[in-house]
């Protein structure tokens, strides 16, 4: 077993939680929670393989990561089917330090695996395509789950998303050239995870116009 089927197990279990906790927060029916939990695992992928024109993106090919996500999406449903006061507002602290934490996992394992299959495309010596199928793969997942779901993506407002992914990205890009890929792939993603965690304990943020109050 590589490392690299490792992070992409990792990475779809998070994301797949991830996509679960939403849908279930927004009370959508068993359906609803496997298309969002699968979505959010697969989605940023699929989108990756289609802009490197990828048919079938890679997904559909090998669909055992649909399966992962899905047994995945089983088990989170299940408990909270079985235990309803996870759900309950007093419990909402915590189910935003998990997501957070999946996220971080998820993105971490899902930007890295991105940018080395550019690398692996033959797109090694195009740094800045590496680097934003990177980013693409992981936060598209997050994007359409959240999109799906009628919320305000992640990327667009929390806490150093997508800055994470790129962070990532570069070092894993860059990385590579210096020490093994597959070291290169585990440090790639450890710098999103901590980055993310991180802006989560100390609450960074990019700057946001302020818009003055009518009076």
């Amino acid at each position: 077993m590589n490392i690299q089927f490792i992070i992409e197990v990792i990475g779809t279990i998070a994301f797949a939680s991830s996509g679960a906790m939403v849908a279930i927060r927004k009370r959508l029916d068993l359906f609803g929670v496997l298309v969002l939990g699968a979505t959010t695992a697969v989605g940023g992928g699929i989108i990756r393989d289609i802009i490197l024109q990828i048919t079938p993106p890679g997904s559909f090919q090998n669909p055992v990561y649909f399966m992962l996500a899905a047994i995945t999406v089983g088990v989170i449903f299940l408990i909270c089917y079985l235990n309803p006061y996870f759900l309950d507002m007093r419990f909402l602290e915590g189910y935003e330090r998990l997501m957070n934490i999946l996220d971080a996992i998820g993105l971490g394992a899902f930007t890295v695996l991105g940018a080395q299959k550019a690398v692996y495309a033959g797109y090694e010596n195009y740094r800045f395509l590496a680097i934003f199928l990177g980013v693409v793969t992981g936060v598209g997942g997050g994007l359409l789950r959240d999109m799906m779901a009628g919320i305000t993506p992640y990327i667009l407002k929390k806490h150093i998303y997508a800055c994470a992914s790129i962070l990532g990205a570069m070092a894993y890009i860059y990385g590579r050239l210096l020490i093994p890929d597959s070291l290169a792939l585990v440090i790639g993603a450890a710098v999103v995870i901590i980055v993310r965690m991180l802006a989560t304990k100390y609450r960074w943020n990019l700057p946001v116009a302020r818009i003055p109050k009518s009076k």
